[in-house]
């Protein structure tokens, strides 16, 4: 009679736990569903509900057996298959996602959704061709698709195919009138910037920050906050889309209990998140930082979801800590849950809205001080972060209106240097294909912070400096054609402009040597390639603006006392440039002075800058132990 009446009971619990699951009462879903599988255990169905339930519970281990108990029972169902690559891929496992995916029976089902699903797990290990493979077969089953088209475009963004990818985010934007149409209108302006490519940018760009006020700050809005660094908008706009981000973010991460006021006795631990632990120009600018830490007052912990490297970087960055945590498969909740359970009482986000971020962990709070330094040039509009690591120039205390953070100022830069790496001797002229007797202006910025405005500069300057070149990092080809015709437009000869390929950290500072002067970028300056050219001696020409991304340049002058090459307007800028050009004994002075002070300039001085942000941590650390609210810190005098 019991056996009889299972089925029936398993029934009864299976419905119960679909109107819960309606309900969005998933942890009582997922008992529900629980009881139904003890009684039914070979009904894919109920294992199939049960890992959603659980997944939706934030019991990602849980829901990853289930899953996978339902794919085990039924090998050519789509929904099992593709809900368990969806939970692997949730803990980032994506080379496991990918082989689950491939293990679906061959004469199974595959729609629109399941293709894109399984090229995004393609995507995700950089199989790219093979993911534009399965876009483009499910476009074909719905060619109508925006998050497809905009997925295609992300794969060929990947394979430096920019005019392509801008065509698929272009198609994107118009199927969708809400938040796909916003993303990839973001990627539209990036993409087309990097490629130089400039007959729409104007246009799109106005769009683009049109569309901010569009969304639904509620809406689950992903819409990258970095795309906004170089066009010309307001800190506002960009503390907007940055807070539409971070909520959207944040609110997929369970809240941790709230933090005891009393903590573990010990050293003040310092924990740093970052996918950037390898040679990346983020730790090559803060190495020397973390080596220079005092470790009688401070414990440091990283941790690491970078992927795997074996530089000589990386090895030297798991010597600058005491400890290293791979955190590369755990689930944001399960690192919120480490960090805690390490008692990390700073934790710094050293990403932001920059790829490859897991700043939403931060939502969790784990620590009770939690920081943004270093990665994003700007606000991160998040209530779950407490500061942002900046200067008197990048982050002053009038614009606090534009942080949702609470500033806390380094008292020169908020940028760090590794005065330990090399300054090579220079090639020569020659072996960078440049004349032995121009004036050489370079800019090794990446192309997408060109715009047109800029280049105009440029072009007067030229114009006005007859005997000087202009010497551009090769980005990608298509950016080098379309620059080498606007400039033509402009009614400079392209052979003029040259392009240097990229290369190694080491060659790269070689051959800065060569270049007479840095001609910065607006609105998006030259962040670590302005500190590379001054660490080479070549002085940088800047014009700030009203936000952060747009004040870095002005920030490393100030911090290397060349103040006088910080400009107020376009017209000061090429003014300026053209006075250097035409006064080469004043720029040879500005270089040498450049050459000589080099270990004794503020930006280079790795003690007093450690020492510095240990005092920022200190200062934030303090408050918090006192029962005080987070609030802003001005610099301090410097020695």
């Amino acid at each position: 009679m019991d056996a009889q009446r299972s089925p029936q009971r398993a029934r009864k619990h299976w419905q119960s736990g679909v109107a819960l699951a309606k309900a969005r009462r998933w942890p009582e879903a997922a008992t529900a569903f629980e009881r139904a599988s003890s009684l039914a255990p070979t009904d894919t169905l109920v294992w199939i509900n049960l890992a959603r339930a659980q997944w939706r519970s934030h019991q990602i281990d849980a829901a990853i057996a289930s899953a996978t108990r339902a794919f085990d029972l039924d090998p050519a169902s789509p929904m099992a298959c593709q809900l368990l690559a969806d939970c692997l891929s949730h803990q980032h496992r994506h080379a496991e996602a990918v082989a689950v995916f491939e293990r679906l029976a061959p004469e199974a089902p595959r729609d629109d959704a399941f293709l894109s699903a399984h090229g995004i797990a393609l995507f995700s290990v950089g199989r790219l061709r093979e993911a534009i493979d399965l876009f483009m077969q499910s476009l074909a089953q719905k060619i109508d698709a925006p998050l497809v088209h905009y997925r295609l475009g992300l794969a060929f963004k990947d394979l430096l195919m920019k005019e392509e990818a801008s065509e698929c985010f272009r198609t994107a934007v118009l199927l969708d009138r809400g938040s796909i149409r916003a993303m990839a209108l973001a990627l539209l302006v990036h993409e087309s910037a990097q490629a130089c490519q400039w007959e729409h940018l104007a246009v799109e760009s106005r769009d683009l920050r049109e569309a901010i006020g569009t969304l639904d700050p509620a809406g689950g809005n992903l819409l990258s906050p970095f795309a906004f660094l170089a066009i010309d908008c307001t800190p506002a706009e960009q503390r907007r889309v940055g807070m539409m981000r971070a909520q959207s973010l944040g609110s997929l991460v369970p809240r941790l209990p709230p933090l005891p006021r009393e903590r573990a006795p010990g050293r003040i631990r310092i924990g740093y998140l970052s996918s950037d632990f390898y040679n990346h120009a983020t730790v090559l600018l803060m190495i020397e930082l973390l080596e220079r830490r005092d470790t009688e007052r401070f414990e440091v912990v990283l941790y690491s979801h970078s992927k795997a490297n074996d530089s000589d970087l990386r090895r030297r960055v798991m010597r600058a800590c005491d400890r290293f945590v791979d955190v590369n498969a755990l689930d944001n909740a399960q690192v919120s849950e480490r960090i805690r359970a390490d008692g990390i009482d700073i934790l710094v986000d050293l990403k932001g809205h920059t790829r490859d971020s897991r700043m939403e962990i931060l939502a969790a709070r784990p620590a009770p001080v939690q920081v943004s330094y270093l990665g994003f040039p700007g606000t991160t509009g998040a209530d779950y972060v407490d500061y942002v690591v900046g200067d008197p120039v990048v982050t002053p205390l009038s614009a606090e209106a534009d942080f949702s953070e609470k500033i806390a100022q380094m008292p020169w830069s908020y940028q760090p240097n590794d005065r330990q790496r090399a300054l090579p001797e220079s090639p020569g002229r020659a072996a960078c294909g440049l004349p032995e007797d121009a004036l050489v202006l370079c800019c090794f910025n990446q192309t997408y912070k060109i715009i047109p405005e800029t280049l105009d500069a440029w072009a007067r300057i030229l114009h006005g400096a007859p005997h000087a070149v202009l010497w551009l990092l090769a980005w990608n080809d298509q950016a080098e054609r379309n620059l080498r015709q606007e400039v033509a437009r402009r009614g400079i000869d392209p052979a003029r402009v040259h392009f240097a390929p990229k290369a190694s950290m080491h060659d790269h500072l070689a051959r800065l040597r060569c270049a007479d002067l840095f001609l910065d970028t607006w609105p998006c300056n030259a962040h670590t390639t302005a500190s590379e050219a001054l660490w080479a001696g070549v002085p940088v020409l800047t014009l700030p603006g009203a936000t952060f991304a747009s004040r870095v340049a002005a920030s490393l002058a100030r911090a290397t006392h060349t103040d006088a090459l910080v400009c107020d307007s376009v017209d000061a800028y090429v003014t300026k440039a053209l006075e250097l050009a035409g006064d080469v004994p004043a720029l040879r002075a500005l270089q040498t002075t450049l050459q000589a002070q080099r270990l004794e300039l503020p930006l280079f001085d790795s003690e007093a800058t450690t020492r510095a942000l240990e005092d920022l941590y200190l200062r934030m650390h303090e408050r918090r132990e006192a029962g005080l609210a987070p609030d802003h810190l001005p610099a301090t005098p410097s020695a």
